[in-house]
């Protein structure tokens, strides 16, 4: 457990420093931009994975203008995922294959906004899985279908195989989680890895039919067929004042057992969104102002846990987000990080002061990494 641990509170303020050495908001550069530097634009909600050779790939999905709250025909809204490559943390990036909303659609269900998506090498080196969400033009279930908005969809998460990344094949796309629960009837914002089993795990965000918070779930996949074999709906349970509406885990980054983590088991951090409230809160005049988060515009926190799984997930952002952008309006979400043969990249959507939110980056070098740890 991990208030077992004799120096937790030192391991706790060196966790904290990595986090905000890492999502250095100030001296982050731009990786992808959206298609317009505007409200309703950006490219994000992705993951970075490295290749055996060093090289780098990036997943995410270009949105346009258009609010999910009012309509399927609100606007363009997520219109393509991309994956793009580079050869170092730097960049530049070049993207190498995309899939739009037409070719998403799995049978007679028709794609209405690409969300979040995530790559992971699959675990007998025959290839990638990507996983992808999507909203559907798919109908409530009976007993709710009279709470379902005009015109709106429900969110599932759906995956490709295959041998090389240029090779994913729309046409191969299945089916892997679908929710008729009301409780847990959105689902998206896949989150891939490698578990201490050496099988895949994904986690995932989903939403209630009443769209009232945003959740996080993990499910684990059976290595040989992709389908489902454990299923935790609820992985990390939301605050109480900052993330209370959402908390929605972005990334999961295994930790070096170096410095303060020498002689603890193996742990990761969990980098989060959260928000306040889904619907943007007004603000008193007379209040001091702080980042408040809302649906489409959320904050970012950080936790932790044991690389096994086994017990809590505590979070280090209690009182206050760790993560705010110091432009526009402070929207600072999905993170995403990985190990290179240097050290340790971070991407992240930014706010800009036109209010759109570009794909970041910035890159810790493995000697920073081994200081803050020590």
């Amino acid at each position: 457990m991990l208030k077992d641990f004799l120096n937790l509170d030192q391991i706790k303020e060196r966790l904290i420093r990595l986090g905000e050495a890492l999502i250095d908001q100030k001296n982050a550069v731009v990786a992808v931009p959206p298609y317009q530097n505007k409200d309703g634009f950006w490219f994000g909600g992705g993951n970075i994975i490295q290749e055996k050779d060093g090289t780098l790939l990036l997943t995410g999905r270009y949105r346009n203008f258009g609010d999910s709250r009012t309509g399927t025909g609100a606007g363009e809204r997520g219109l393509e995922l991309a994956i793009f490559r580079a050869d170092s943390p730097q960049g530049p990036w070049m993207k190498i294959k995309s899939f739009f909303k037409k070719d998403l659609n799995i049978g007679a269900l028709e794609v209405v906004s690409i969300e979040g998506c995530g790559l992971v090498h699959k675990t007998d080196g025959s290839g990638y899985v990507l996983f992808i969400s999507t909203e559907k033009d798919r109908s409530y279930p009976k007993d709710i279908a009279d709470y379902q908005k005009p015109g709106t969809g429900v969110w599932s998460i759906d995956a490709i195989e295959g041998p090389w990344v240029e090779d994913l094949n729309a046409e191969d796309i299945q089916e892997l989680l679908r929710s008729e629960d009301p409780r847990d009837l959105h689902c998206k914002d896949p989150v891939p890895f490698i578990n201490e089993q050496g099988k895949v795990s994904m986690i995932y965000c989903h939403h209630p039919y009443s769209w009232s918070s945003s959740n996080t779930g993990i499910v684990d996949l059976n290595p040989t067929h992709l389908h489902i074999e454990n299923h935790r709906e609820f992985f990390i349970q939301r605050g109480t004042i900052w993330d209370v509406a959402c908390t929605r885990v972005t990334e999961r980054l295994e930790l070096p057992q170096m410095g303060v983590l020498k002689d603890a088991p193996k742990m990761v951090l969990y980098f989060y969104d959260g928000a306040e409230c889904l619907r943007r809160l007004d603000d008193n005049p007379m209040a001091v102002k702080r980042p408040r988060g809302w649906s489409c515009e959320e904050i970012g926190g950080l936790a932790f846990g044991l690389a096994t799984g086994a017990g809590e997930v505590e979070k280090l952002s209690i009182n206050l987000p760790l993560f705010t952008s110091p432009m526009g309006t402070g929207c600072s979400r999905y993170v995403s990080a990985c190990w290179t043969k240097q050290g340790l990249l971070a991407t992240w959507q930014q706010s800009q002061d036109n209010l759109s939110q570009p794909l970041v980056s910035h890159f810790l070098p493995m000697e920073q990494v081994e200081d803050i740890l020590s």
